[in-house]
C-alpha cells in the first residue's frame, strides 16, 4: 500500500492506493475524497497541467509511475460542483484555473514584487571581465536576488533574504517549482484516523504530527519597518514619561517596496491606535476593545491597515539627562518568551495570503516594535517577527513561557487532553559538536526574527502636522479626554485657512466615528476620501454638511463662549452658533430647538 498525496485549490489530501490499481479505480477514489459525483476534474503529474491521468488510460499507477509519497495536481472545471450524474471517468474536462491556490487574492505589494525581475545586476569588472562591453562573464552576470554571498558583503550585512527571493529561490532551476507547496506546520492530530481508539487511548505514524526541530529561519517576510515620522513615536512615548508607566499600541500603515534589499517589503507606519488596557511599571493587560472594528474600518477606507504593535520596555536611569536604561541585549534577551507568545498569536491573527500554500496562507507580516533603551542609553526601537515554527507552536498550544527567565520558553509534554509532537533544538556542546536538544526548556533566539527600524530623512505626513493636536485615545489616567471639550478646544487652537489640515488627524477622525453622542459612521465616507486623496474641495463640501454644523453646535455648549470658536461651516449663510432660544441638553450637551420637550438626540426629556 502507497500513499499518493491530492493538492488542489481546497488543500492536500491523502489517498490509499496499491501499485497494481489502474488510473479508473484510482480517480474514483479522487472523485470520492474530494466529494465530486461528475467527471468535471482533471488530475496531472505535474503543476503546469502536464502528464494528465486519464481514465482512458487502463493502466497501473505502477506503469505511470507513480510512487509513495507522489504529489499529484487536480484542478476541477469552472462548472464544478455537487450534481446527480454518475462519475463517467472515460473522459476528463481541463481546467483553465491558475496554479495553486486560485481563489486567494494576494496583497497588492505581493502581487507586485511576484511581477519584478529581482535580478541583481553588476556593472563589467575592467581587470577580472576579458570580454567587450555587451559579453557577460562569472564576474558580470547578474545575481539570483537570493544569493546569499552577496547579501552578506552588504553594509550592513542581511540576514535573511526576503521573502519573495526565497519564493524565486524555491520556483527556479529546471523544475521551476514544480514540486513547490508551502505547507503550514501542524501540531495536532490529524483527524479522521479510525483505525484505533481516540487520543489518549490510541494513536499511529498516520495521523500523530511529526516531531519538530528549530531551524533559524533563513527569510522574513518584511525586510524594514519605518515610521513616517518622528511625531507618531514622540506622542506614543508621551504616555511613559509623563506616568512612568509602560503602553502597548497598534500600527497602522502600509506595506510598500524596500528598495535597499533585493524584492524587499516595508512596512510603513502612518498613525498609532493605543486600544483600552491595564498598563504598570513593569506589566500590560490589554482589554476588550469594542471599537475595534470600527477603528479597521475607518482605516480601510483611509487607505491603511493594522501592520503590526508597538510596547515599551522603558527603566528612566537618569532623569536629569534624560537616559534610559539598556537592558535587552545579547547577555540578556531580546523579546521574552511571553512577549514571542503574543507576537506569535497577533501574527496567525493576520497571516499572508499565499497561492503558493494549499492553506492560501503561509506566514505573516504582522511586525513587532519594542521601544526600549539603547546602547547609549537613549530610547531605540528595535523590530522583530516570530518564525513561522514559532507561529505554529503558540497556534496550536504548544508553547509556554519559563516564570522566572524570560529568555527561556517551554515546549509542552503530551497529556491526556493533548498529545504535543517532540520539539528539539540544536546547539554546540563544549567541545565544539553539534548536539540536539528537546527544547524543555528552549531559547527564545531560534524563534526570533529582527527587522531594522528606521525614519525616514525627510519626513513624510499622512496626516495633519499641525502643532496642536487632538488628544489620543483612551488616556483618560493623564486627565487627556476625547470629548466635545477637547474638540472645541483643538478647533479654537488652529487657524480655519485649510480645513483638510485641521481635519486630517487620526485619532481624530476616530472621535468622530466613534463617539457616543453623535457617531458619523454613516455620513464620513466622502470626508475619509477628501484626507486620504488630501483632496481640499472634497474637505470642503463635508465641511458644509448638516452633519458638521451639529458638530459646531455641540462644541459651541461645551464651556468655550462661542466668539471663541472659529466660523467653520454656515448652512444657507447662516451662522451656527448656538442661540439664545435653543436649549441645551444636560445629558448629551445637543442644542435643541426651542419649544421641545425631549431631546432629538438621546430622547431623554429636558430637566
Amino acid at each position: 500500500m502507497q500513499v499518493i498525496r491530492i493538492q488542489s485549490p481546497d488543500g492536500v489530501k491523502r489517498i490509499n492506493a496499491s501499485k497494481r490499481e489502474t488510473a479508473v479505480m484510482f480517480l474514483k477514489k479522487v472523485a470520492k475524497e474530494f466529494g465530486f459525483t461528475n467527471n468535471r476534474f482533471s488530475v496531472y503529474v505535474n503543476r503546469n497541467r502536464t502528464g494528465e491521468i486519464s481514465a482512458s488510460q487502463n493502466k497501473s499507477l505502477h506503469f505511470l509511475k507513480i510512487k509513495h509519497g507522489d504529489m499529484l495536481f487536480l484542478f476541477p472545471s469552472n462548472s464544478a460542483g455537487p450534481s446527480s450524474e454518475v462519475m463517467d471517468t472515460s473522459a476528463t474536462v481541463p481546467c483553465s484555473q491558475p496554479i495553486g491556490s486560485p481563489q486567494v487574492v494576494e496583497d497588492e505589494i505581493d502581487q507586485y514584487l511576484s511581477k519584478q525581475d529581482g535580478k541583481i545586476y553588476r556593472n563589467r569588472d575592467p581587470q577580472l571581465c576579458q570580454h567587450g562591453p555587451m559579453g557577460k562573464c562569472v564576474h558580470c552576470v547578474p545575481l539570483e536576488p537570493f544569493d546569499e554571498d552577496y547579501l552578506n558583503h552588504l553594509d550592513p550585512p542581511v540576514k535573511h533574504m526576503s521573502f519573495h527571493a526565497y519564493i524565486r529561490k524555491l520556483t527556479g532551476g529546471a523544475d521551476k517549482g514544480k514540486f513547490v507547496a508551502l505547507e503550514n506546520i501542524s501540531c495536532k492530530i490529524k483527524s479522521g484516523c479510525e483505525g484505533h481508539p481516540p487520543w489518549p487511548e490510541g494513536i499511529c505514524t498516520k495521523c500523530q504530527p511529526s516531531a519538530i526541530t528549530l531551524n533559524r529561519q533563513k527569510y522574513r517576510h518584511v525586510d524594514n519597518i519605518m515610521f513616517e515620522n518622528h511625531t507618531i513615536a514622540d506622542r506614543f512615548l508621551d504616555f511613559w514619561r509623563k506616568t512612568g508607566n509602560q503602553r502597548i499600541g497598534y500600527l497602522y500603515g502600509r506595506y510598500t517596496e524596500h528598495k535597499d534589499i533585493p524584492l524587499g517589503l516595508r512596512a510603513e507606519v502612518a498613525a498609532i491606535y493605543e486600544p483600552p488596557q491595564i498598563g504598570t511599571q513593569n506589566s500590560l493587560q490589554l482589554l476588550d476593545d469594542p471599537k475595534s472594528n470600527v477603528v479597521d474600518g475607518i482605516a480601510a477606507k483611509l487607505g491603511l491597515r493594522k501592520v503590526g504593535w508597538i510596547f515599551t520596555d522603558l527603566v528612566s536611569e537618569d532623569t536629569r539627562k534624560g537616559t534610559v536604561r539598556y537592558s535587552r541585549n545579547k547577555d540578556t534577551y531580546f523579546l521574552s518568551a511571553e512577549e514571542c507568545i503574543t507576537a506569535g498569536y497577533f501574527q496567525n491573527k493576520y497571516p499572508n495570503l499565499c497561492r503558493l500554500s494549499p492553506d492560501g496562507h503561509f506566514g505573516s507580516k504582522f511586525v513587532t516594535v519594542v521601544a526600549t533603551g539603547g546602547p547609549d542609553n537613549q530610547v531605540h526601537f528595535e523590530g522583530y517577527q516570530v518564525s513561522n515554527q514559532c507561529m505554529a507552536l503558540v497556534r496550536d498550544e504548544c508553547f509556554l513561557p519559563c516564570r522566572d527567565a524570560p529568555e527561556l520558553g517551554y515546549a509542552k509534554e503530551s497529556s491526556s487532553e493533548q498529545y504535543v509532537p517532540d520539539v528539539f533544538y540544536k546547539d554546540i556542546d563544549k567541545f565544539g559538536n553539534e548536539i540536539t536538544q528537546l527544547a524543555r526548556p528552549l531559547p527564545v533566539e531560534y524563534l526570533i526574527i529582527d527587522i531594522t527600524t528606521t525614519f525616514p530623512k525627510d519626513p513624510v505626513y499622512t496626516f495633519s502636522t499641525s502643532c496642536n493636536l487632538f488628544p489620543i485615545e483612551n488616556r483618560d489616567v493623564l486627565g487627556e479626554t476625547q470629548d466635545f471639550h477637547s474638540l472645541a478646544t483643538y478647533l479654537s487652537q488652529n487657524l480655519p485657512s485649510v480645513f483638510l489640515d485641521i481635519i486630517s488627524d487620526f485619532h481624530l477622525l476616530q472621535f468622530l466615528v466613534t463617539n457616543d453622542v453623535m457617531p458619523l459612521q454613516d455620513s464620513i465616507s466622502l470626508l475619509l476620501d477628501a484626507v486620504r486623496t488630501k483632496n481640499e474641495e472634497l474637505a470642503e463640501t463635508w465641511k458644509k454638511s448638516e452633519q458638521w454644523a451639529t458638530i459646531e453646535q455641540l462644541c459651541s455648549t461645551v464651556g468655550l463662549h462661542p466668539s471663541e470658536l472659529h466660523d467653520y461651516g454656515t448652512i444657507g449663510g447662516a451662522s451656527h452658533a448656538a442661540s439664545s432660544s435653543m436649549w441645551s441638553c444636560v445629558h448629551c450637551t445637543f442644542m435643541n430647538q426651542a419649544g421641545t420637550d425631549h431631546c432629538e438626540m438621546c430622547r431623554l426629556p429636558r430637566t
